[in-house]
């Protein structure tokens, strides 16, 4: 923020045109620092010149001319944020537009074009600057009040009670109009009149109220404002009692709630004399530049003038005037930030007409917002009290040590609610307070709050959760530097931690995943730079909070003990003292208690909330990490043993979270926790991985298990002949390696979507770094089967159709295809594979963009030991739903099929893997649903073109039977119209399978669904179309049954034309099947034979 700008909160004069930006965190922290106020000049003035020079060019295009519109919108709206830089411009646009409008040659539509185009300006510019360019001539009157006369009558019977922008600028006109010297006294008290009338006969719970009160609520607030005193104040108290009954603040729109507070502080204004207050605070010049060009002037003048008696205290104060301040107070406490800031420059501005007592009162009464008893909105509006009342000078420097306080309580202020919190707006406002004061007052006025303010400002510059917080604390800060002065260090600071510094929240914490860890590592950072004080006064402290009710206090403080104890280690380490310098037995028996407190916690269930009890075991096992790597004497302690056997049993829990807490603990245990257990770790980590029908959508549980697993390998280490129990051996390579790998077939889904694919991401993860750990110490142990297994999986998921996790999948890939020192052993086709994707050429390829990644993948087709799974991967991607993946997958495959269009044997050796793949995925919808629309497309496409100068190739019987059995008694509308275009698609093969093909669409012709039934129609009408398939003598007769008949009528209707295009056809027509019922069966009793019936038999 430059040091001479006022703030957006800050810079509208009028009490609600411009309320405080609600703060939004950004959906990606680094994208929005390029982002904001950037522009520097109207950069397409030449453009938007000679764009409005050509409208009467475009008016008889209808799409030039709105080409021309949304050009003009699109150029406009660049500037919503820096409406300022179209100033220099505003008059010859105006004058651009005007012209068509007083030019009377001018055809309607034009001068209709001209007006929106001027209405594009007023919106970005807003009405106020916009309306003093306008022409104010007589001879303009006529004109416009013709534009009026020459609309619908019925479109303009009252502009203040329509419900589009003309309501907006039917107010401003009416409070032009009714306030002249030559109307006022035969019109405004007509108007008032019809105005209190309205607003007593409208219900804001209707739409038609609202609509109505909106329009006069505005018209009203804008002659309080426009108008002089002496004409309005006759009828304030009548207007303020109007108001008052009609019990705007209990509207749940916030719209007339914010036009209402407008109104009150308006009428509030008619009541007292407009007069600058002359006991108020003035620091001079307000301009930077200005205030040093006087202290270079006048070095030793005092720029401060001292507070002088209050000379209007014995005026008599309207008693409405309570009635006023009482309202604006409340309207601080509304829910809504716009009600709020309009309450807020309402105190302000009436604080200025004030005696002095009473202003300092209404001093107190802002402060009484900041109780703890009060919502966070009483604490957001508040400070824009505070904040308004310190930049006009109302807040008087003995009112500082009260005002500071509650402010550096804001700066931190938050409150939970549920499993969120709220106060960022707080400690946004307060941010702006800071920014005021610094523009308000002298430095030796703040000097004695310095260093408070100072401090407070840096924590909420750096450790703040939100990005807006933390932007506006380093933008309040720079403020006080370049004004005050008397900041310390502040240059230094603003150096590192300026406003787009702080942005990136990784980059808060850490140098200058959750706020938590974050925090607990940079204080992990700052114990290296005071140990002392950090062993003395912050570890207590932390150890205290680990005994906290609250589970997120607890959460953290755990975390933050786990590096505090570690920084501490390694900066004794590197001074060459022992540990016990800086934590003492005390420090040591208080960390040896958090691990009892989560084993007797867990037991008794005293942790609270799941999801957090669930996360509490993790930061333990970071502390465990931690005080291993510290050399604390914690080795074969009891409750440290008790901890594992914890973790272990609660892998089973029946919540997930709990799950997801203990394996990732369990992946945190240091080396010597695991000597001995590894077996029974990594047995009930593999159980997690398996899927039941009870826990099938615990995927973050198998995630978690499987990352587990991978940082266990990499703790343990691998010995090729060690023992099963302590390293990852010969023994028990193979079991991790089946465990990793069948997760790869994980495509569980939910209402989140394929949630399968966070496991199959974290398998692939892990296989890379086991199989690298393996490379580098022990290859031999890298067996050829799991090798091959693994590489064609990964080849499979890098063919499928996320882009994500197909990315990184070939990432996996190439990583283990171009691992050296030494290389992967058993690799299939690593020759091929490395001419293929060479090192240098794939570098740069984004594997992630379909038009990258696809055409290089369908290359592995033609490897054999690759064909199945890359086939298995393009075939859900081509029939998936994405364009940009079925197209580019689409034409990776065919490109293939191209090269092998007239090799018999490479196109039987592909159609048997193809069938072999569909054989494999019968009924698994994942698969067989995409895999038919690959179908159809291929044989659309005369991918097996070959096959048809053979009567009843294998392959197309072998396809027919395995869509048969596909859409057996099947259900899915999208599954039978893929099959439909399968079945249209065989129909060019000759011999016996296309009378059968022809007997299963006729079946499709009578399915109990209607959809189908047409859609099956359709498609075949297209077959014969397109195959030379029917007789000539019966075509026609073919094509007319299909094309007439209705196939969503009534079964027997649409039986019998199935009939008819059988008999044409010569295929025999289906049969019903009756349903037999079974027959009454005799068996033995005491007493001879006797019948059992069935139960539907009974008689």
């Amino acid at each position: 923020m430059a040091l001479s700008e006022e703030p957006v909160a800050g810079a509208s004069e009028d009490p609600a045109e411009d309320p405080v930006e609600d703060p939004v965190e950004d959906a990606a922290e680094d994208a929005a620092l390029a982002c904001g106020a950037a522009l520097e000049s109207f950069g397409e003035s030449a453009e938007t010149r000679e764009l409005l020079g050509r409208l009467p060019a475009v008016l008889g295009d209808r799409s030039a001319r709105e080409g021309a519109l949304e050009r003009f919108r699109v150029i406009m709206d660049k500037y919503q944020e820096q409406p300022h830089l179209l100033d220099p411009h505003l008059e010859w646009m105006l004058n651009l537009l005007l012209e068509f409008v007083q030019d009377k040659t001018s055809p309607a539509d034009l001068v209709h074009l001209a007006f929106k185009f001027l209405y594009i300006i007023s919106k970005v510019r807003g009405y106020k600057t916009f309306l003093r360019l306008f022409p104010h001539e007589v001879a303009d009157v006529h004109p416009v009040l013709d534009m009026f006369t020459n609309q619908n009558p019925k479109d303009h019977e009252s502009y203040l009670v329509v419900s589009d922008k003309a309501r907006d600028a039917a107010a401003v006109l009416v409070s032009k109009f009714v306030t002249r010297p030559d109307v006022k006294q035969k019109k405004m008290a007509s108007f008032l009149d019809w105005s209190l009338y309205t607003l007593a006969r409208s219900s804001f719970q209707t739409i038609e109220g609202v609509i109505a009160m909106d329009g006069t609520l505005q018209a009203l607030a804008q002659i309080f404002k426009h108008g002089k005193r002496e004409d309005c104040l006759p009828y304030a108290a009548t207007v303020l009692q109007c108001l008052d009954s009609c019990r705007l603040p209990d509207s749940n729109q916030t719209l007339l709630r914010k036009l209402g507070v407008k109104l009150v502080q308006r009428l509030g204004l008619t009541f007292l004399k407009p007069q600058v207050a002359k006991w108020r605070y003035q620091r001079g010049c307000r301009s930077l530049a200005e205030s040093l060009q006087h202290s270079i002037q006048n070095p030793r003048e005092p720029m401060t003038q001292a507070e002088t008696p209050d000379s209007d205290g014995e005026d008599d104060i309207p008693e409405e005037v309570e009635s006023v301040i009482e309202q604006l107070l409340v309207g601080l406490k509304d829910k809504d930030t716009i009600v709020r800031w309009s309450a807020a420059k309402g105190i302000g501005r009436m604080a200025g007409r004030l005696p002095k007592e009473l202003a300092d009162d209404v001093t107190g009464s802002v402060l009484d917002c900041f109780s703890f008893q009060e919502t966070d909105s009483a604490w957001h509006g508040g400070c824009l009290a505070l904040a308004e009342l310190g930049r006009r000078g109302l807040l008087l420097p003995s009112r500082l040590s009260d005002v500071v306080t509650v402010i550096l309580k804001a700066l931190t202020y938050e409150e939970k609610r549920g499993a969120c919190s709220v106060g960022s707006n707080v400690r946004d406002a307060a941010c702006y307070v800071c920014w005021a004061f610094a523009r308000a007052y002298e430095p030796q006025e703040l000097k004695p709050f310095v260093a408070a303010i100072s401090s407070a400002l840096v924590i909420a510059t750096v450790f703040d959760r939100d990005v807006n917080c933390r932007r506006a604390a380093s933008a309040a800060f720079q403020e006080n530097v370049g004004r005050q002065g008397t900041f310390p260090h502040g240059i230094d600071i603003l150096t590192t931690a300026d406003y787009f510094a702080v942005g990136n929240r990784s980059n808060c914490f850490l140098v200058i995943r959750a706020i938590r860890e974050l925090s607990a590592k940079a204080l992990r950072n700052l114990a290296q730079r005071a140990p002392q004080h950090t062993a003395r006064d912050v570890f207590p402290r932390l150890l205290s909070m680990t005994q906290s009710p609250d589970l997120h206090t607890r959460h953290g403080a755990v975390l933050a003990c786990a590096e505090v104890a570690r920084s501490l280690h390694t900066l004794a380490t590197q001074q060459g003292r022992p540990v016990s310098d800086f934590l003492d037995e005390k420090a040591m028996h208080g960390l040896k208690q958090i691990h009892q407190q989560v084993s007797v916690g867990a037991e008794m269930g005293t942790f609270g909330e799941m999801t957090l009890r669930s996360s509490f075991f993790f930061p333990v096992c970071i502390l465990i990490e931690n005080s291993a790597l510290s050399k604390m004497p914690f080795r074969g302690d009891a409750v440290i043993e008790e901890l594992v056997k914890l973790y272990l049993s609660e892998l089973q829990s029946p919540e997930e979270m709990t799950r997801c807490g203990c394996a990732l603990a369990l992946g945190a245990l240091p080396a010597f926790f695991l000597k001995g257990r590894l077996r029974q770790v990594l047995a009930g980590l593999r159980a997690v991985t398996h899927i039941s029908p009870k826990d099938v959508s615990f995927a973050e549980a198998r995630r978690d298990a499987l990352k587990a697993i991978s940082r266990i390998c990499q703790t343990v280490g691998v010995r090729a002949e060690g023992p099963p129990d302590e390293a990852v051996c010969r023994e028990n390579v193979s079991q991790i390696y089946c465990t990793l790998l069948d997760c790869l077939k994980d495509y569980t889904t939910d209402s989140r979507g394929d949630v399968g694919a966070w496991v199959r991401e974290a398998a692939m993860t892990s296989l890379m770094d086991l199989t690298l750990l393996l490379g580098r110490n022990q290859p031999e142990l890298i067996e050829a089967p799991l090798c091959q297994r693994l590489m064609c999986c990964l080849a499979q998921q890098a063919s499928e159709k996320i882009d994500r996790f197909r990315a990184h999948a070939a990432r996996v890939f190439l990583a283990l295809l171009h691992a050296d020192s030494p290389a992967i052993p058993h690799v299939p086709a690593r020759p091929e594979l490395e001419r293929l994707f060479p090192r240098a050429a794939v570098a740069s390829v984004n594997w992630g963009a379909p038009s990258q990644a696809f055409p290089r993948m369908a290359r592995l087709l033609g490897l054999p030991a690759y064909r199945y799974h890359v086939l298995l991967g393009l075939a859900v991607s081509v029939g998936g739903l994405t364009e940009s993946t079925v197209r580019y997958s689409t034409q990776g495959l065919f490109e293939y099929m191209k090269e092998i269009q007239n090799d018999p044997a490479a196109l039987e050796d592909f159609g048997g893997t193809l069938l072999q793949v569909f054989e494999d995925n019968l009924l698994n919808d994942r698969v067989s649903v995409p895999l038919l629309k690959t179908l159809d497309q291929m044989l659309a496409n005369g991918c097996f073109d070959i096959f048809t100068t053979q009567e009843n190739h294998p392959f197309c019987v072998k396809l027919l039977a395995l869509c048969k059995e596909e859409i057996k008694k099947s259900k899915d509308v999208q599954k039978l119209r893929s099959s439909i275009a399968v079945f249209c698609g065989l129909v060019q093969f000759p011999g016996d399978v296309r009378r059968k093909v022809l007997l299963q669409l006729f079946l499709l012709l009578c399915h109990p669904f209607p959809v189908i039934r047409k859609n099956t129609a359709s498609q075949v009408y297209e077959m014969v179309l397109t195959y030379d398939v029917m007789p000539a003598a019966v075509l026609d007769e073919v094509m007319a049954v299909l094309s007439s008949t209705a196939w969503d009528a009534e079964l027997p209707v649409v039986r019998a034309q199935r009939n008819r295009l059988c008999d044409l056809l010569g295929v025999p027509r289906p049969q019903l099947v009756p349903k037999v019922s079974p027959a009454p069966q005799a068996t033995w009793g005491p007493r001879g034979p006797f019948l059992v019936r069935p139960p539907d038999m009974a008689p």
